[in-house]
């Protein structure tokens, strides 16, 4: 069994969203450690690439292993040096960190901020999905929708 994380000061800011009511309806951006929760300003700093530290706070937010994070976003390795030398990402590859960010905050809020337990079920196989695991599903757009709606039935208590 995994060991429980330490918990990061993204992960305590998003519970309290939970707790306290979200700022509106991009609050997942915290677990990038992005402070811009508006619609234009994030669509704008996904245009203009996400700076390399939204990667580092998504790795220690999700308490992923790199290779898995890395497959989720379809990033490879070295692509990933680049982006570390460069300090930014391309807009493509931030739209989809930005993906990554927002279906595990969905899997956090499901099982009530758990980290732990939110992590489990994004690697476990899912009956609903075929007997899939929701991270390898989710490494496409259609795929992150599919899990997403999962999360959504679950919440509705919608057993599939």
């Amino acid at each position: 069994m995994a060991e429980p994380q330490r918990e990061t000061s993204d992960l305590l800011a998003f519970r309290r969203f939970l707790a306290q009511g979200k700022p509106g309806p991009h609050a997942y951006v915290v677990l990038l450690g992005r402070k811009t929760f508006g619609t234009r300003a994030l669509l704008k700093s996904v245009e203009e690439g996400f700076p390399f530290s939204a990667f580092e706070h998504l790795l220690r937010n999700t308490a992923l292993p790199l290779a898995e994070l890395t497959k989720l976003v379809q990033i490879r390795p070295r692509t990933l040096s680049r982006r570390k030398e460069q300090g930014r990402f391309e807009p493509d590859e931030s739209d989809r960190l930005l993906r990554a960010s927002r279906l595990f905050a969905q899997a956090l809020e499901l099982f009530e901020g758990d980290l732990d337990a939110a992590r489990g079920w994004l690697a476990e196989a899912q009956p609903a999905l075929g007997g899939a695991v929701p991270l390898a599903v989710a490494r496409t757009e259609a795929g992150a929708r599919e899990v997403e709606q999962l999360i959504g039935r679950l919440e509705h208590g919608v057993f599939s």
